[in-house]
């Protein structure tokens, strides 16, 4: 048995997949929840201790013969995070997440510092949005001064963990442009992103240094290696972003392919050897953790709108699904704006969720209950537009997250994008990914000979297109558009 390790900590919950190389199998998956810390001002944290906490957890479930065989290892993490560590390694504040809106006046400040937006894309390749990672810089200086005096390294999520795994930092392209203080043509650090946060202070110099995604960035300390019970010195890859691990895991690593997740939060993203940056600020201009680019559109509510329904009528998730079975496309009129948390595309930070075109004949629990379903996915329709507009050509939708277990939002999201839809064997597609990453940093070559050698798709969840359907959700999908262009400027 040859084992690779992908860890990945997401909001919820920290996933450890244990991949067997020479059997192209998982030999375990395993995770450990983790809270959140939630308030009405946007604010969304975690404390770093926790990841650790869940980290040791997930490796305590792992069997001795597995972590044994352990060869590698490859950690991904929730994009955007912000942790603030000191001198000695320590965190010095909770972690901002990357689905706080509380640093929206940040973004403005910041924004303007550096001469407004069209100054900021021309640096940056990106807007600086609430959720990035640089607003919260801003935040821990103006509202935690002396965590912030004490600051020593600007870590991501994924960064932290590498330094506890090997008591080394470093960074890598694909998390490191989702800070909005990386430059995605120049693929390095941009120093006047963070002058705009402190003047006098040379934040630069806080920040690891950017190695090549198919790098091993250190190996296992003495430390991790006695707590996780592993050997030390197993070397771990440079790692990535969620989305980037899951853009691995999905087979996403050639031109066109297009990866659709449906979390917590919803993200369409397609695999690109040029940089794609939109001026209009729909899509961000992220990197790959392959070497190449990943345009992404993330909203951020997807399947917390479900959830949020679910809850409000006191059902079961399939019995959700069954009642939005039995509405038609389009809900008889009913439209759902899924901004429970605000919303990141559009960029509405105070948006609230809005349920529109009640009447005595439509007002039925199925036609609000596929709302829901189809409300996050016509927010992810609009990303598709997006992605066309710029020259993508995509080819097909990898359908991935807790959405592609749902076989009416599989037919949903597959009408209305319009585009033949696969699904993964190996649902964790993000830790899947970082094992994978750790495979290609151990052995070199092609990630895309990797790829194709170990990422397989479920045939009985793959659907071909719907004409007629599409159509009708198409109409659907205008009247939604009306709805977003309505409500705007109440939520700006």
């Amino acid at each position: 048995m040859q084992v690779v390790v992908g860890l990945d900590t997401g909001t919820q919950s920290t996933k450890v997949l244990a991949y067997d190389v020479k059997t192209r199998r998982p030999v375990a998956s395993v995770s450990a929840p983790h809270a959140i810390i939630q308030r009405e001002d946007g604010t969304s944290e975690q404390e770093a201790v926790w990841y650790l906490d869940a980290i040791r957890s997930c490796f305590a479930q792992l069997p001795a013969e597995v972590k044994d065989a352990i060869v590698a290892i490859g950690v991904g993490a929730q994009q955007h995070g912000f942790v603030p560590v000191g001198s000695d390694g320590s965190p010095l504040a909770p972690v901002k997440l990357w689905n706080d809106t509380s640093t929206a006046r940040q973004c403005q400040t910041l924004t303007e510092r550096l001469g407004g937006e069209d100054a900021v894309f021309a640096l940056l390749g990106n807007q600086i949005l609430p959720g990035y990672t640089l607003s919260k810089v801003l935040h821990l200086k103006e509202h935690r001064r002396q965590a912030y005096d004490k600051l020593a390294h600007i870590l991501l999520p994924h960064d932290y963990i590498n330094f506890y795994l090997t008591d080394s930092y470093w960074a890598e392209a694909g998390d490191a442009s989702g800070t909005a203080f990386y430059d995605v043509r120049s693929r390095s650090w941009c120093e006047e992103a963070l002058r705009a946060v402190d003047e006098k202070r040379d934040l630069s110099a806080l920040l690891p240094p950017l190695i090549d995604s198919d790098a091993i960035g250190a190996r296992v300390g003495r430390r991790a290696a006695l707590e996780l019970g592993i050997r030390e010195g197993i070397p771990v890859s440079s790692g990535a972003g969620d989305n980037m691990a899951s853009a691995i895991g999905c087979g996403c690593v050639q031109s066109g392919d297009l990866v659709m997740s449906m979390g917590t939060s919803g993200t369409l993203f397609g695999y690109s050897d040029e940089v794609i940056a939109d001026e209009e600020g729909r899509l961000a201009a992220f990197c790959s953790s392959t070497g190449g680019y990943l345009p992404l559109l993330c909203t951020m509510n997807c399947t917390i709108t479900t959830e949020s329904i679910r809850a409000l009528f006191g059902y079961e998730v399939k019995e959700l699904d069954r009642l939005a079975e039995r509405a038609p496309i389009g809900c008889a009129g009913i439209t759902m704006l899924p901004y429970f948390t605000g919303e990141r595309v559009p960029n509405l930070p105070a948006g609230k969720g809005v349920i529109a075109g009640l009447d005595m004949t439509n007002m039925k629990t199925e036609n609000i209950a596929r709302a829901a379903l189809e409300s996050s996915v016509y927010a992810l329709r609009g990303g598709l537009d997006a992605f066309v507009s710029l020259g993508f050509e995509p080819a097909k939708i990898i359908l991935t997250g807790g959405g592609a277990k749902s076989p009416i939002w599989r037919s949903i999201a597959c009408d209305v994008m319009g585009l033949p839809l696969v699904v993964p064997t190996i649902s964790e597609s993000a830790a899947f990914g970082t094992a994978l990453q750790a495979l290609w940093a151990l052995e070199g070559g092609s990630i895309s000979d990797i790829v194709a050698s170990h990422v397989s798709y479920d045939q009985e969840k793959s659907r071909e297109v719907d004409r007629a359907a599409t159509e009708e959700y198409m109409d659907a999908y205008r009247r939604y558009q009306q709805y977003v262009e309505a409500v705007s400027p109440l939520y700006r």
